[in-house]
């Protein structure tokens, strides 16, 4: 039974500053989340040696592992602070860091723009003709509204990101990583996203998109959403070959 929570932080000042570790020791309480704990902190930003300090910078928004703003390492793994409950950790420090494949802005805050602007990439919109009132959308089998929607909620949290050993955030040309490439199937399998199919097919065929992946399956391991990826990379493949086929011999 835990008497106090020690945290060991990896802070840094800004993006181009060295890192360093600082320790925070907080009276226990049952049901607390990371989150909670990182307010009391920053309320008494006091380290564990009674050195008062500035508060850690993190983020969040939804409070409700919606948004993805607040994922970070919680003993080496990617999770949504906002869901993690100290009481499902084991007992002992507490390590949190920032995310390692995306630039640090400070502390455990980090800047996501890689991911958004790989969804530029993959088309991950549908397209409309004017705001005017288009009736109503195609009908669907229950049966594909229900895989539709577990893809639906992505939230780019940046977990899978971080898990995969094939995707480099220094240098992301690489390999677009597992999250563009679901969102490039949910797009692609939605009746109205499916007629700019070939673009989003052609983005993901290139150098950095579905040759990259090794199928290591770490991104489905640490999705809070647990979302398929790896499913929808088998099928973007396969699509993907059709695709080329297509092209090449005509219809």
């Amino acid at each position: 039974m835990r008497s106090e929570i020690v945290f060991r932080i990896r802070r840094q000042d800004g993006p181009q500053e060295p890192s360093y570790v600082q320790e925070f020791r907080l009276n226990y309480r049952p049901n607390l989340n990371i989150i909670a704990c990182l307010q009391e902190i920053a309320r008494h930003p006091v380290d564990a040696s009674g050195k008062a300090t500035s508060p850690p910078v993190w983020d969040c928004s939804c409070l409700e592992e919606v948004c993805g703003a607040c994922t970070m390492l919680v003993n080496g793994v990617p999770r949504q602070s906002c869901s993690t409950l100290i009481d499902s950790l084991p007992s002992g420090p507490i390590e949190l860091a920032p995310l390692t494949k995306f630039p640090v802005v400070r502390d455990l805050m980090v800047d996501r723009k890689p991911m958004f602007e790989a969804l530029k990439q993959i088309h991950g919109w549908i397209p409309i003709d004017g705001t005017h009132d288009l009736g109503p959308g195609p009908r669907r089998p229950s049966d594909q509204a229900r895989i539709s929607y577990v893809f639906s909620r992505c939230m780019t949290c940046g977990c899978c990101m971080e898990a995969c050993p094939n995707y480099d955030g220094k240098d992301p040309s690489q390999f677009i990583g597992p999250a563009p490439l679901g969102q490039t199937h949910y797009f692609n399998t939605n009746p109205i996203g499916a007629m700019n199919a070939g673009e989003r097919l052609d983005a993901v065929m290139g150098r950095n998109g579905l040759t990259g992946c090794g199928n290591a399956q770490n991104c489905v391991e640490v999705c809070p959403k647990e979302i398929p990826l790896t499913d929808a990379i088998a099928q973007l493949n396969r699509q993907a070959n059709r695709h080329w086929l297509t092209t090449l011999f005509g219809r």
